[in-house]
């Protein structure tokens, strides 16, 4: 839900888009914004995808190389059958290799099963996508509901709430787990206090805080905690043993540890109310079990609630052909389709998407919350035409007088809710985000620094003694931010 990023000021449109990871703070890269699903160049099989030893030697290529994870599990559909490849570890130090049982968190890949729970309760009677979330709140919690039109499930599921992305009242006390204490009480008070900026069912906007407000009004009708409602729904008649958020039992020997950015382990997140948006943990078994049901290769009890799930589409407002189904984000049309959704949380990247023409599924997990993550892989193993992400410009640093680094230390607004704080840890320069890790930067010219694993640079004005504001540098944008005093 928050695994954030010096991407906030990118751009509202783009963010629609492509920013499908369980983020407050999203990035990703141009490429992908730009990426078109055309006419496929290739004439192979169609129906078969990259062999082993091409999936291997991209893996190799992100993990050796790019230095992109330390462990990276890809699971594939097609007309072989399953297949796992994979390739590093599941900590640094850690000499297992990763496989196909490793257990990852799956970030906002989590909003596909609160969604499916929402498609199951209709397709039981029980629910209708135009009932009011209201109606399924304890007497006495308000909804921010419009007089004329109140918040419905279908709004919710689609990210058409009007709701923000995140609630104005999230301030964690531990930013490495940013959601452990973020409970109903501060979701009910907020919810309370909201005063919505548009009218739910006008404009597409992706909402963390909304399929978390689903996950929990589902679990609220069903009387069952979110986990247990997601165990006797849909991981139990589809015999997934190994997804649920809190940990099972065989769980410990096979977990991956999450990394940030620049490779070091992360604590796990643990979330409280707003688990539909992002709790669960899974591996790329029990997932690859997950996408047969979705593309119908295995009869299952809730094929009709898959059904419904893409019957149900909005338009993502970007001026292509993207739309956002019950929970699956759709993009491109006809052959070229792809039903998708990808996660990401302090430490960890996942992607999980089909191909409806040619029958492909496609998983990938990784265990580093690295800026180029899995997306691109999961993109390109479902149509080959689909680029794979460049690896970064390598930079080299210059050798200078770490004193000079008291010119910049300071704090630099981008945003009015979102700061970056420069200071120095002895002879080191670091830049650490509002709610983020904190993440080296080093020199590349005078007054230009550069993140070694991130595509970011930052460029300080000075004057006299001091610098008075600085730029980001990312992602083809360049955004200014003045120095406040604190």
């Amino acid at each position: 839900m928050i695994e954030i990023s010096w991407h906030a000021l990118r751009t509202h449109r783009n963010q629609r888009l492509v920013s499908y990871l369980l983020i407050m703070r999203t990035f990703f890269l141009n490429w992908i914004v730009a990426m078109t699903l055309g006419t496929a160049a290739h004439t192979d099989n169609l129906s078969t995808a990259p062999t082993d030893a091409e999936i291997l030697n991209i893996l190799t290529d992100r993990i050796d190389k790019q230095q992109q994870s330390i462990g990276i599990v890809v699971g594939i559909i097609d007309a072989n059958g399953r297949r796992i490849v994979a390739h590093g570890y599941p900590a640094k130090g850690d000499p297992r290799p990763v496989d196909g049982r490793t257990l990852f968190e799956i970030g906002s890949v989590t909003k596909v099963f609160t969604a499916l729970l929402l498609a199951d309760a209709i397709e039981k009677g029980t629910l209708r996508l135009d009932t009011p979330v209201s109606a399924l709140f304890p007497p006495g919690v308000a909804m921010p509901d419009d007089k004329e039109k109140p918040i419905t499930l279908k709004d919710l599921a689609t990210h058409m709430s009007g709701l923000p992305r995140l609630p104005t009242n999230l301030d964690p006390t531990d930013t490495s787990n940013p959601y452990a204490d973020y409970g109903t009480a501060k979701l009910y008070a907020f919810l309370s206090h909201h005063k919505p900026l548009r009218r739910p069912g006008v404009e597409h906007e992706y909402s963390n805080l909304g399929a978390g407000l689903l996950g929990h009004a589902l679990a609220l009708k069903a009387g069952l905690s979110y986990e247990e409602l997601v165990i006797s729904r849909i991981t139990a008649p589809l015999d997934m043993k190994d997804t649920a958020i809190s940990s099972q039992p065989g769980w410990a020997e096979r977990r991956a540890t999450g990394h940030n950015a620049a490779l070091e382990p992360v604590r796990d997140w643990d979330l409280n109310a707003l688990q539909g948006a992002g709790a669960l943990r899974s591996t790329t078994n029990d997932l690859l079990i997950f996408l047969e049901a979705a593309i119908g290769k295995t009869s299952s009890p809730l094929a009709p609630a898959f059904t419904m799930l893409l019957a149900t589409r909005q338009p993502l407002g970007n001026g292509g052909d993207d739309q956002q189904a019950l929970g699956w984000v759709i993009s491109g049309k006809g052959d070229e389709q792809i039903i998708w959704h990808n996660g990401g949380t302090g430490g960890y990247r996942s992607f999980v998407g089909y191909r409806p023409s040619t029958g492909i599924g496609v998983v990938a997990l990784s265990n580093a919350s690295t800026e180029v993550g899995v997306d691109d892989i999961g993109q390109h193993l479902l149509n080959r035409n689909a680029p794979l992400a460049p690896a970064n410009v390598r930079r080299t640093a210059i050798t200078v007088d770490p004193t000079s680094y008291d010119a910049y230390v300071g704090t630099y607004r981008l945003a009015p809710s979102f700061e970056l704080t420069i200071f120095r840890d002895g002879d080191r320069l670091f830049a650490q985000a509002t709610g983020q890790d904190r993440i080296e930067i080093f020199p590349e010219a005078e007054h230009r620094f550069f993140a070694k694993l991130i595509d970011a640079q930052i460029s300080f004005t000075v004057t006299g003694t001091r610098a008075g504001s600085l730029t980001l540098h990312q992602g083809g944008r360049d955004s200014p931010a003045p120095r406040i005093e604190k």
